[in-house]
């Protein structure tokens, strides 16, 4: 796939630059715009999530830095930043959550190394996520070094929403995994029994066959007398 312009990191930039506490929460939904749209642009591997959130982590910091309201919630608008990062990778996870059923309802199996890279590519989501607000924070000065630490301890305790649906999503399609190998058993079960039932049959035909040919030595020493 061809890689497209991330976003434009200016127009990001801007928007911190210029906010205030009032307005954080439209930094979300531009955020989160932004980070899906880097994301569409490329191949939606680890590393390359793992660049968007760097650039976009860059770009808050850069217009952090250059917000010289004096009122302003550094913690409200990394909040806000690392919120539209979270909302872009769920949407990320819900297109691996479609692209496996679609596989695992064709039959490929989760054993399969690259699909095996998928799910352990899914449980790194939210590790990813907080290894970009750990960058933040070593990004740039105070006070703003310090709201990307609060950001990250927080993440810590309460986790991510990505993170959360990233496990469901990895149970799920394991789950999903198990139950077509049980249908399989219970499809070759099924296929046993039916074998077992017209075995029966046949060896009763066997036996009906056997019957008649040692009767028929017997009916014709009958005819003889």
């Amino acid at each position: 796939m061809a890689t497209k312009p991330a976003f434009d990191a200016d127009a990001l930039i801007s928007q911190f630059e210029t906010a205030t506490a009032q307005g954080s929460a439209k930094l979300r939904q531009a955020v989160g715009d932004a980070t899906l749209q880097a994301l569409q642009g490329r191949e939606l591997s680890l590393k390359n999530i793992r660049a968007v959130l760097g650039t976009v982590t860059q770009a808050t910091n850069a217009g952090l830095a250059k917000n010289m309201n004096p009122t302003v919630d550094a913690e409200a608008l990394i909040d806000q930043a690392v919120q539209g990062m979270d909302d872009a990778l769920l949407k990320a996870v819900d297109a691996h959550r479609v692209a496996l059923q679609q596989l695992t309802a064709q039959g490929a199996d989760l054993r399969d190394k690259h699909l095996k890279k998928a799910l352990s590519d899914l449980e790194k989501m939210e590790d990813t996520l907080m290894a970009s607000v750990q960058k933040g924070a070593a990004g740039i000065g105070e006070p703003f070094a310090g709201a990307w630490t609060q950001m990250l301890e927080k993440m810590n305790a309460g986790g991510t929403l990505v993170g959360a649906q990233a496990n469901s999503t990895v149970e799920q399609m394991v789950q999903q995994m198990h139950t077509a190998m049980r249908d399989s058993r219970s499809a070759g079960l099924r296929a046993a029994q039916a074998l077992a039932e017209s075995y029966t049959a046949m060896v009763s035909g066997v036996l009906i066959g056997m019957s008649d040919a040692m009767r028929a030595p017997a009916a014709r020493k009958t005819t003889k007398k």
